[in-house]
């Protein structure tokens, strides 16, 4: 190729000109240490990036220069000395090129991590706190939410994207719930920002967020790491879910009579379907246990003055996934399972006089249906329409039941690698934990997997025994007319034994939970009991009363037993009307009958006419044990306990 000097001189002197852009760009900061962050009160703190190596870096933060080389791997970091709370502030990274960070805050950095109901954002909860959403504004809570991804190989060093956002209108439907009502709660009452990193994803087991080293304590889990390393593996039953999925709803698609015979338009013939009461299964009617594509139909009438109007169809939890059609016209679909149906009619779908809402629900496996105790209405400003009753129904195509997926996201190790590694260098306050949901097939092993995690991460971490904070399952699933044995009751005992590892802290939820719900709405109760829990355990707070009554001891004297309590606050309180419920006793035996109880003093008398020589007793020792009402005077819900370890 030809060049004349001048042309040469021109490429050259360009060169030079783009050099320093083009070094600047090995410059750079994970993505925890961006604009809006929240730094860690009161210790000495890490900023961390990657240069070019051996380059000199400076960082430049309230008037003071920190200086540091890059190693040959490109990898710098400086201290920042111990800061009060306060902000905000400015920084300056400097190499070949300047990052300007801005809008810096210090105070207290929270992890929060689990599985759904940590996840779970305030859109989800919106019926409740629709006032606290319309309000929010608050630029001393920053929020960051870490991607949700997983790694079995490499533990990263860094995210693939995220950013800090402060709370308000734009903002807070987005953001965590249980999250937001714990940092809303530490910012007024310590007056400090508050940082939130919020490292959670749904279904996720514990063991998916233990590292290697952890995991070999545990060879079942230690061997699925090891097989998910494999690539080859990954896409071989990645592929396998997909194709065995695709063809699944293809074929539920095509031939379902219900999209061939347009079965969603208003004035579709139901004169040959079926009555069923909505809400409910239709396993437990004459279509019987079937899985594939059901069509649903109600007609309904509109008064003149909101049929122009936008109107909010509430249609509670479908079973598995639905599309629903007003009037003939699209308004919705959800996917699964587990989110509210609430969608909204436009303006000018609704006509005065008859309407038709047609529904198509697919069931892939299970019963399909209509979940009881949630919400069937078209909801406007001032005028209700109840949906509940008699709606028509009739099977468009009947499957066999779709194999699950396989879930790799949740496999071991690999949210460690992906979501926690990268968080390692950043100083935290402590950490909330709200999990427990996806163990509950295996309790026995939950105890070991909980505390290898809490110290690992403090290990990992470097920081000493910070605060761990958990949060015991809520009551779910239909409550039992008798006792029985209860693998979420296992589970809330793993919980509550992790409380003998220093400086831990448990809310208890036993009493807000939803029978119907693995997703209980109520999330501001357990935020401010995180803040009980937070002000005991990371603050020293002596005085104030954190937990409800934890089970201490026994004592049995003739046909009675008497119960000691840590925890008791004011005193011990029947919660209602004055009758304690939910108790069980057992003589040697081991069959548990239900038990009177009562209050004396701080000590609980138990005893049944049915068992002389009584050996144990049990609390709240169910799936949902909905009568459960021994609280403190302070109004926390004591912990569901057994005294028996048969």
């Amino acid at each position: 190729m030809y060049f004349n000097r001048k042309a040469l001189s021109f490429i050259l002197l360009g060169s030079l000109f783009l050099m320093p852009f083009m070094l600047s760009a090995q410059l750079r900061l994970p993505k925890l240490i961006s604009n809006g962050l929240v730094l860690q009160r009161d210790v000495d703190v890490k900023i961390w990036g990657w240069s070019a190596k051996n380059e000199k870096v400076s960082v430049n933060y309230r008037d003071s220069l920190y200086k540091t080389i890059a190693d040959d791997k490109g990898e710098w970091f400086v201290m920042l000395p111990a800061q009060k709370a306060g902000g905000p502030y400015a920084m300056n990274i400097c190499a070949s090129d300047t990052i300007h960070l801005k809008n810096i805050l210090v105070g207290d950095v929270w992890v929060c991590s689990g599985q759904s109901n940590m996840e779970l954002p305030m859109r989800r909860v919106s019926p409740l706190y629709k006032e606290e959403i319309a309000k929010a504004d608050n630029r001393n809570i920053r929020y960051f939410e870490v991607p949700k991804k997983y790694n079995f190989n490499t533990v990263k060093n860094d995210l693939p994207d995220g950013n800090w956002v402060d709370i308000n209108k734009n903002t807070i439907n987005n953001i965590s719930a249980v999250s937001y009502f714990f940092a809303n709660k530490l910012n007024l009452e310590y007056n400090v920002p508050i940082g939130i990193i919020n490292s959670s994803l749904g279904g996720s087991p514990a063991q998916a967020w233990l590292n290697e080293e952890a995991l070999k304590e545990f060879p079942l889990y230690s061997a699925e790491l090891q097989k998910f390393k494999s690539q080859a593996v990954i896409d071989s039953i990645v592929q396998s879910d997909n194709r065995r999925s695709n063809n699944w709803y293809q074929k539920s698609t095509v031939n379902d009579e219900g999209q061939k015979g347009n079965w969603r338009a208003k004035d579709s013939n139901t004169s040959d379907w079926s009555s069923m009461t909505i809400p409910g299964y239709w396993a437990d009617g004459k279509l019987g246990n079937v899985n594939g594509v059901v069509w649903f139909r109600k007609e309904i009438e509109i008064p003149a003055e909101y049929c122009n109007k936008e109107g909010l169809l509430n249609m509670g939890r479908i079973i598995d996934a639905d599309s629903v059609f007003v009037n003939g016209k699209f308004i919705g679909t959800t996917s699964y399972q587990y989110p509210p149906r609430r969608y909204t009619i436009p303006a000018g779908i609704l006509v005065e006089g008859k309407n038709t809402i047609s529904i198509r629900v697919i069931s892939n496996g299970g019963r399909g249906g209509f979940v009881a105790g949630k919400p069937y209405q078209i909801v406007f400003d001032d005028f209700q329409i109840d949906l509940k009753g008699e709606w028509k129904y009739k099977l468009g195509v009947a499957m066999e039941p779709l194999q699950g997926p396989t879930f790799i996201r949740w496999k071991s190790g690999g949210l460690y690698n992906a979501m926690i590694a990268p968080l390692l260098n950043y100083k935290i306050k402590g950490a909330v934990w709200y999990q427990g949901e996806s163990n509950t097939g295996r309790p026995n092993e939950y105890e070991h997997l909980l505390s290898s995690l809490i110290k690992n991460w403090r290990k990992q971490w470097g920081q000493g025994d910070f605060p761990f904070l958990c949060v015991q399952l809520p009551n779910f699933m239909s409550p039992k007319d008798q006792p029985s044995e209860s693998n979420w009751a296992m589970l809330r005992e793993a919980q509550l034994k992790i409380l003998s590892i220093p400086n831990t802290g448990m809310a208890v939820t036993i009493d807000i939970g939803e029978w119907n719900d693995i997703h209980p709405l109520n999330k501001k109760d357990v935020g401010e009991r995180l803040l009980l829990v937070a002000k005991k355990i990371a603050y020293g707070d002596d005085h104030v009363v954190y937990s409800g009554p934890v089970y201490q001891s026994m004592k049995v004297e003739k046909n009675k037993v008497i119960l000691s309590f840590e925890n008791v606050g004011s005193g011990l309180l029947a919660k209602g009307d004055g009758e304690l419920k939910e108790f069980a006793i057992a003589g040697k035996d081991k069959k548990f009958v239900w038990a009177k109880a009562k209050i004396v003093g701080n000590k609980i008398i138990v005893w049944s006419d049915q068992v002389k020589n009584p050996k144990a007793i049990r609390y709240a020792w169910a799936d949902n044990p909905n009568k459960a009402n021994l609280f403190n005077q302070e109004g926390l819900p004591a912990s569901p306990f057994r005294t028996d370890t048969w």
